[in-house]
């Protein structure tokens, strides 16, 4: 059995401006967003519990599925490595960006470049290479064993009060041409993506732009298990046999229709022609003061 826990969206609190000049962009709108509301939803305090009940359940790894910051700022990259550092090493914790990670155009290496060691393939060829940009050498690949972790990048600069992802072409040609070879070896296969690959509907300014077209390469090559974030709620759907599993934003008080903070393990076995996941949800309690067992499921997967 393999133990995945699976948070999302800890949007790091306590940052500040080094220099006001930097927010004569998109920042700008972000910061304000940030001030108003944000700071009372996003507490370090929540956080704090999440990541020491993540600590207490021994996983065997941990997927952090983006935004990790706000509008980012250089000086919160490097908080966020410091924090992806106090859940594991590169061996234990795999990390992909959210569209606040590319808030606004950074330099790869004094942005979510800092987090390659989170970034590198693993068990897959080059060895131990890590992504180069925004988009530029994604999907990496981390295996363990029977589970392979393809890690996407939806995050790419957009314009104010646009929140949306786009993977590429080039990139979904790879991924297909990635989940088809894992496919071939049966391993078990989990797509990391920040923004549900679902067409966005009402709220096309925050979905995955080119969904139509990841969903294609993906009823191609097959896959086993999707985990996303960008939406702060918990959520389960499918795309043909294959789930989709959305969580909650780990730092979030209940907000109006937006979850409070969760994430979830996800136990993960071979049992014949099948795959068994179990997934437990763990998350706040109505008081806000520790993390406990809030639901379960189970899910069988056909091996391909």
């Amino acid at each position: 059995m393999f133990v995945l826990a699976h948070l999302s969206d800890p949007h790091l609190a306590g940052w500040s401006v080094d220099d006001i000049a930097s927010l004569f962009n998109k920042r700008l709108t972000g910061w304000l967003s940030w001030w108003k509301n944000r700071q009372h939803i996003h507490l370090s305090r929540i956080l704090d519990l999440i990541v020491d009940d993540v600590a207490a359940r021994n996983a065997d790894h941990i997927a952090v599925t983006g935004d990790l910051v706000n509008i980012s700022l250089p000086q919160e990259f490097a908080r966020a490595g410091q924090w992806l550092r106090r859940l594991g090493t590169g061996e234990r914790v795999t990390v992909i960006p959210g569209n606040h990670d590319a808030y606004v155009a950074v330099p790869w290496a004094e942005g979510a470049g800092r987090w390659a060691e989170f970034m590198t393939n693993r068990g897959w060829q080059p060895e131990g290479v890590a992504p180069e940009g925004n988009q530029a050498g994604f999907p990496f690949v981390r295996r363990f064993g029977r589970v392979a972790l393809v890690g996407l990048s939806t995050a790419l600069p957009m314009p104010p009060f646009i929140a949306a992802g786009v993977l590429g072409a080039a990139q979904i040609a790879e991924m297909r041409r990635v989940l088809a070879t894992l496919g071939a070896e049966g391993a078990f296969r989990v797509v990391l993506i920040h923004h549900p690959p679902f067409p966005g509907g009402g709220y096309k300014r925050k979905s995955l732009l080119d969904s139509a077209a990841f969903q294609e390469a993906l009823r191609a090559a097959g896959a086993e298990l999707i985990l996303h974030g960008h939406m702060h709620m918990a959520s389960l759907g499918r795309i043909g046999a294959v789930p989709v599993i959305g969580v909650p934003s780990a730092s979030a008080v209940k907000k109006g229709h937006k979850d409070a903070a969760a994430y979830n393990l996800y136990r993960i076995a071979e049992n014949g022609t099948e795959w068994k996941i179990s997934v437990e949800i763990r998350g706040l309690n109505p008081e806000a003061t520790r993390v406990v067992a809030a639901g379960s499921y189970a899910l069988t997967i056909p091996r391909t």
